[in-house]
């Protein structure tokens, strides 16, 4: 769907080792020195829900098609990266394209893994990236108004939109992030970000990468930074890098097991993944049968043709109705047929917006 979330941080803060991990393949290079990444990496990663499986096994399909999110890992960055340092320029360019930011910050103490700025603090951390974002982004409104400026002269509405680029500029330059800009709903703002893509309009989800120990109990670290993402209305999300990449290895109960003696639910990769969709705005359909039970990402409030294009455009332009059963319904009643004759599937036309988890067959013609 051309919708990714990128990896950013500080060099040597897990960035690559947590994205060896969430990729589970080791394609990204990982090494204790700054700028081991140059191109940025990209994945794509299935989405973990255990609702396919229960549908497999009711159906026990011939394949399981998962959901997926797109993952960049993006070299880290450096003071004055917005002015070109470390190759910033070209960095903040990849992060542009992202959809959502996971901000992996440094959350433990280790004199074997060199940290660039000679000591742990995540809030100094979060400084640097969030201030260079900023940065970057008034240098690109104050392109887009000195361009306004020329067409203001004789068009009122581009002199409207010039004072409102100006006020968005100045509030950025205060050290605000544009996505807590007060007009940050309005239609102007909506329709200047289509084309300026602001890095600090973006979604943030900080990854507080801690040591084992760090894991079950939160440390200074994490608590400072928790404190942050709240004032911030982001999200965070503890994870250990070195060890979502030992579970890479293990099959699904010993990783469970693995997490379980960690004093750990979920691991932290799982949490990324799951919460990066709903920040993406995404969630999931299901189709089940024999040859297959696959899961359709769509955007949330998706009508169903537009949710049945994902599938195959002429099922959109051809479309008659939707056979739906809800997801709970098709697992108590133990599938397609049973649901029918409890009578819980429903015809639906073109207007139904589709809910998450419903399993759905479309009627088309074409």
């Amino acid at each position: 769907m051309g919708l990714a979330i990128g990896l950013v941080g500080l060099p040597n803060v897990g960035k690559s080792t947590t994205f060896n991990a969430l990729t589970k393949a080791q394609n990204a290079e990982a090494a204790n020195y700054p700028f081991c990444t140059i191109e940025p990496n990209k994945a794509v990663v299935p989405v973990p829900d255990p609702r396919l499986d229960a549908l497999s096994a009711i159906v026990n399909p011939e394949r399981v098609q998962h959901s997926t999110l797109d993952f960049v890992d993006i070299a880290g960055l450096v003071k004055g990266a917005s002015k070109g340092e470390g190759l910033g320029n070209k960095f903040l360019s990849n992060i542009r394209e992202t959809e959502v930011i996971l901000h992996i910050v440094r959350c433990f103490e280790d004199d074997n893994i060199v940290h660039t700025e000679g000591s742990i603090d995540p809030l100094r951390d979060v400084e640097i990236i969030e201030t260079e974002l900023i940065l970057a982004d008034v240098e690109v409104l104050q392109n887009r108004v000195d361009r306004l400026k020329k067409q203001a002269k004789a068009d009122k509405s581009a002199r409207a939109l010039m004072e409102f680029t100006e006020g968005l500029a100045e509030f950025l330059g205060e050290g605000n992030m544009a996505r807590n800009f007060p007009e940050v709903d309005s239609d102007v703002f909506i329709e200047l970000n289509k084309d300026l893509r602001l890095l600090t309009s973006k979604e943030i989800m900080y990854g507080a990468n801690v040591d084992e120990d760090g894991l079950e109990d939160d440390n200074d670290y994490v608590i400072s930074l928790a404190e942050h993402a709240a004032k911030n209305n982001s999200e965070i999300i503890k994870l250990c890098a070195k060890v979502e990449e030992e579970l890479v290895g293990l099959d699904e109960e010993e990783a469970q097991e693995f997490l379980e003696e960690l004093g750990v639910e979920e691991s932290g990769l799982a949490q990324i993944i799951r919460k990066g969709f709903d920040k993406l705005g995404l969630m999931s359909y299901f189709t089940a049968g024999v040859k297959e039970v696959r899961a359709w990402t769509i955007h949330k409030n998706t009508t169903a043709p537009k949710a049945a294009a994902v599938i195959h455009n002429d099922f959109e332009k051809g479309f008659i109705r939707a056979e739906v059963i809800g997801y709970e319904d098709y697992i108590q009643n133990g599938g397609e047929n049973k649901s029918k004759e409890a009578g819980k599937m429903r015809l639906e036309g073109k207007e139904y917006i589709v809910q998450d988890g419903d399993v759905m067959h479309f009627r088309f013609n074409v």
